[in-house]
């Protein structure tokens, strides 16, 4: 994920030199014949180059990712100065390009889509007089949340929107909509549970939630697994089926429609950045809350059960549950029997949990919407954090090598959504790396060193070939603060239950 914004960094802050060395080679043109103007125009453009471009610098020479640097000072121009207003007067089309994320263009008027030319129309007033001259305005936008990554986006399919003063008479109708359309892409990194609710869902939940469900999902490279594993959720979002827009042989026409899909932070939503109606990763957690309680409450009727009250109150005063999200190959913990016996030991309840790409989400939901504590190592499947309810624990292990990563991809959002957040930084004993390297190689004592290499030596040496063995003297001291921490929390819980009763 990060080895893009690294990379990207460091080609600005090249570019950055490269622009500041033009200005100076331009200067010396000029040198015989106005020397005191060339030192002022010289100090001028070191001084510019110098505010314009340091964040970028600083940012490639900390291994700071640009990505965020950049991105919080745009997002905050944006939330002050928004490019496009809320509301748009008929035949206007209006692009915002300011994120560093992503892009989103507006458009309100005679809307025609046309999918075998990956077009979408915008017809305005057409006056029929022989001195009318057509006019036409074309522009290109890549639906997907991962702008600034540009290998991703030249896999992701390009819409051309045309706003047209000509006659749209002779291009009918096939579906009418009532109600506006947004147009997304399920393309780039989908099949990745961590980017499928990251780039696609939480910024599909941000863009739809002013139109009430009153919304038609117009969806390119669009895959029928990922609506059927979305489904719960997509139902809650939209009141319509979505549309196929690359099979779809109709012309679907609209009064109103979004291309691209607004996006926050990292597995976030920022109300403070949603003029028109602010919601925050709460309202994001209730609306799982709600879409997943039907199917939970048909899976406990196949098991020939139903949950009550009573049952929900027995289960306060029960040992707290304790979730391990299991893990396969790489970053996977060795002596996890051992991590059992010793949650087991303290009075956890636990339950080992292995999701796969096909594991139905409403079953995980269910597993983690029930329990107190969930532990596992950095990797995709700890975006089922927000599963957890708010007050709950999250316990991430942290292998050598992706401190920052675990951090900002779930840490922060963990913590945003109100979980009590405890990372455990293995030490590099605690790493298969260990056997493997000298005790004073770089790669054990400064990973940071080997990341500032790129991408392909972060991914082989900490991602793909690493795993865990816990030191269960130091790691039982988390699990007892998470034990601690459960109890008490859970006694607060029955007396706030007793007193509303």
């Amino acid at each position: 994920m990060f080895q893009h914004h690294r990379s990207h960094g460091q080609r600005k802050g090249q570019e950055a030199l490269n622009e500041c060395q033009t200005f100076v080679e331009c200067g010396n043109m000029y040198r015989r014949t106005r020397p005191r103007v060339l030192r002022l125009f010289l100090l001028f453009s070191v001084v510019s180059c110098t505010l314009l471009f340091a964040p970028r610098l600083f940012a490639a020479f900390t291994n700071l990712p640009l990505f965020y640097v950049e991105d919080t000072f745009l997002a905050e121009t944006v939330n002050r100065n928004p490019p496009c207003p809320s509301i748009l007067k008929n035949g206007t089309v209006c692009c915002d390009r300011t994120s560093f994320r992503t892009d989103v263009c507006y458009m309100k008027g005679d809307i025609r889509t046309i999918s075998s030319t990956n077009s979408i129309f915008l017809y305005t007033a057409f006056l029929n007089t022989t001195e009318q001259k057509q006019e036409k305005e074309t522009i290109k936008i890549k639906p997907y949340t991962r702008k600034w990554e540009t290998s991703l986006m030249n896999t992701i399919d390009e819409l051309t929107l045309v706003k047209t003063s000509s006659s749209p008479y002779h291009h009918h109708c096939d579906a009418h909509h009532s109600v506006p359309a947004i147009f997304f892409s399920t393309g780039g990194y989908t099949g990745n549970v961590y980017h499928e609710f990251n780039d696609g869902i939480i910024p599909l939940y941000i863009t739809s939630q002013k139109y009430k469900k009153e919304v038609v999902f117009v969806i390119l490279e669009y895959h029928s697994w990922w609506i059927t594993k979305y489904s719960d959720i997509l139902s809650h979002l939209s009141n319509y089926a979505p549309i196929d827009f690359a099979n779809s042989k109709q012309r679907h026409c609209f009064s109103e429609a979004i291309v691209g899909l607004n996006i926050h932070d990292e597995l976030t939503v920022n109300s403070s950045m949603m003029r028109d109606d602010p919601k925050s990763m709460l309202d994001f957690r209730r609306l799982l809350d709600d879409a997943y309680r039907p199917r939970i409450r048909g899976l406990l009727g196949e098991e020939g059960r139903k949950e009550d009250e009573n049952e929900r109150g027995q289960r306060l005063i029960s040992n707290p549950k304790l979730v391990i999200i299991s893990r396969n190959g790489s970053r996977a913990i060795l002596n996890q029997e051992t991590l059992v016996k010793v949650a087991e030991e303290i009075g956890f309840k636990v339950e080992v949990l292995s999701p796969t790409r096909t594991t139905e989400l409403a079953k995980v939901y269910r597993s983690l919407n029930s329990s107190d504590v969930m532990v596992g190592v950095h990797g995709a499947a700890m975006t089922h954090f927000m599963f957890m309810r708010p007050g709950t624990v999250f316990i991430q292990v942290v292998p050598l090598g992706t401190d920052w990563a675990a951090q900002t991809y779930y840490g922060d959002p963990a913590m945003k959504l109100g979980l009590r957040y405890i990372n455990y930084k293995i030490l590099p004993r605690e790493s298969s790396l260990y056997a493997q390297y000298d005790k004073d190689d770089p790669v054990l004592t400064d990973p940071q060193s080997l990341n500032k290499k790129g991408w392909e030596v972060t991914k082989r040496l900490y991602l793909d070939g690493q795993i865990v063995t816990l030191e269960m003297k130091r790691f039982r001291k988390r699990l007892l603060r998470a034990y601690i921490y459960s109890v008490s929390r859970r006694r607060k819980e029955m007396v706030g239950r007793s007193v509303s009763l």
